[in-house]
Formats: structure tokens, sequence, C-alpha cells
């Protein structure tokens, strides 16, 4: 009987490129001993495709994988026989559909946002298959500024809404992201956000470090200061310690050893 979901942001928070290994091996010695200890299924909550997933858990050498991915704010798949990754097909079909479909209907908005963008800063705009996916900003601080702009112009379309990572940003629906997601993943196993737990350490990552999606949530000690200020705010747990082991650290608070 599944008890607890558990939800690790991948980049920057679980995964350190500069770690040796890049996720410690205390992280999966500890699910192993929490899956003993307690009923728990565990996944990957990333803006990354699945296929990108894939690979990085190859070359991580992820010693087991998860039970699910959401790839890319709101794409979800489950781990089944033969380590095949099974999409939540009708989950995944809304998704896309309202998605491309706000994104017709907020057509004129979305080039309103491209003008400004490309006007007043050497942003990027990206497009795939002709659709809006998102902005590549130069620095962090430029794309601060557009966010902020942004907001002001998405004030008429209140379903249009956008993951923010650093310099990158992709548009998406306000009804489809992480903790959405998050919370989907969830109501498959008879949960509530009561039995969640996540764990995420940039802009994106706020969307499912809420309280409507996960009662159990934390930043590693590397998060950003914004991240680090919502935790605080809401009685989350901030671990010192940085990325795997700041994950292995609050996986230890909430679960402390029976």
């Amino acid at each position: 009987m599944v008890a607890s979901v558990l939800a690790f942001d991948f980049d920057g928070t679980l995964h350190d490129p500069a770690g040796t290994p890049s996720v410690p091996t205390e992280f999966f010695e500890t699910l192993l001993r929490m899956r003993r200890e307690r009923g728990l299924v565990w996944g990957i909550n990333t803006g990354r495709s699945l296929a990108q997933m894939v690979e990085l858990f190859d070359e991580s050498r992820f010693p087991m994988l998860p039970d699910w991915v959401v790839a890319r704010e709101r794409e979800i798949y489950f781990c089944g026989s033969g380590r095949r990754w099974q999409p939540l097909d009708a989950w995944n079909h809304s998704c896309e559909k309202q998605i491309h479909g706000l994104f017709k209907h907020a057509r004129a908005l979305l080039k309103a946002m491209r003008q400004r963008v490309e006007e007043a800063t050497g942003a990027q705009w990206i497009a795939v298959e002709g659709e809006p996916a998102g902005i590549l900003a130069r620095t962090d601080e430029e794309m601060e500024w557009i966010v902020g702009e942004l907001q002001l112009i998405a004030s008429a379309e209140p379903l249009l809404s956008w993951q923010r990572n650093s310099i990158y940003l992709r548009f998406g629906h306000r009804d489809f992201q992480k903790g959405s997601s998050l919370s989907e993943v969830a109501r498959q196993y008879a949960l509530d956000a009561d039995a969640c737990f996540a764990i995420g350490d940039s802009h994106n990552d706020l969307a499912m470090l809420d309280k409507r999606h996960a009662r159990m949530v934390a930043c590693p000690g590397n998060a950003l200061a914004d991240v680090k200020h919502h935790v605080a705010a809401i009685g989350g747990y901030q671990a010192r310690a940085v990325h795997g082991n700041g994950v292995i650290e609050a996986l230890q608070h909430f679960f402390p050893a029976n």
C-alpha cells in the first residue's frame, strides 16, 4: 500500500553536475530504507523532456528508476514493466489540448509580449512548431525585468502562465504545472497533499512547493533566495546541505528512521 508520494526536482536539487557522483549514493540508500519502513513512491518533477531524463538516468548511473516522471513540468509518465515509460494519456492529452487552445486564443496577447521583449531586451523568443514555447534571456536580471512586464500584459488572460528557471521561461496553462501534475500523480494512488513531499531549488519549483499540492515542502541549501523565503513563509524545511545532500537532509527531517 502506498502511503507517501515523494517529488524531487532534478537539476540543481537532486542532481549536481559537479558532484562525484552527481546524485549521492546515500540518496538511493535512504529511499530503499524508506520503502522498507514506509510505503512510498517517488518521482522526478522536471522541466526536461522524458527523453532527456532517460539519458540522464543512465549518465547519472541511477541504480533504480523513479516510479514516475513529470516531464516538461506537465506531462506524466509511470515506469512500467521492462523499464518502459507509460504516459498518463487522459491527463497528457487534456494538457496539450488546453495549452494549444489557450495559445490560439491568446495569439494577440502573445504577439504583444513578443514585441515588448524583442524591442526592449536582447532576449530570444523561442517557438516550437509555430507555437510560442518560451524566452531565453541573457541574464537573471534581464529575466526579472521581462517577468515584470509579462505580468502586466498577461492580466488580460488569467489562464496564461509561465514557468521560469533562471534565464529560461516556458509559457503554459495555469492549470498544468509542477504542482497540479504532482497532485494528479498523488490522485492516481488515491492520496492527497497530506501524503506528498516536494523539494526544489528554483522559481519553476514554486508551483509544487505549495501546501495545496504537498504538505511537506523543502528546499536544499543552494536554493534561490526567493525559494528559501517562500519555503520559510509556509513552514517548510530549509536544508543546510546543498543539492542531493540537502535532499537527504530534508527526507530525514520529514521521515526519520524508525
